[in-house]
């Protein structure tokens, strides 16, 4: 499972051949959630509310980004990075 971007000690990733909805999985520590990427909500899991506001507000300036890297790893294609928060 590929890596597509690290910020504040958080993890980004994404699953090939992953199951719809389109998400990516954030991890924080022992913490892992999953987050849909058009609604921008939590489908699974748990992170600590500063890291999952941080990592809500990711993907709001990167949706089209993710968007696209969905559609690579569907096609098992090589992912792109994703600029992280600064």
């Amino acid at each position: 499972m590929p890596s597509i971007s690290e910020f504040f000690g958080i993890v980004i990733r994404m699953y090939y051949d992953n199951h719809y909805p389109a998400h990516f999985h954030a991890y924080y520590g022992e913490f892992e959630a999953i987050i849909e990427i058009n609604k921008l909500t939590l489908v699974r899991g748990k992170l600590p509310p500063r890291v999952l506001s941080l990592v809500i507000e990711w993907p709001s300036k990167n949706q089209q980004a993710l968007a696209k890297d969905w559609q690579l790893a569907r096609e098992r294609m090589p992912l792109k990075n994703i600029a992280p928060l600064e």
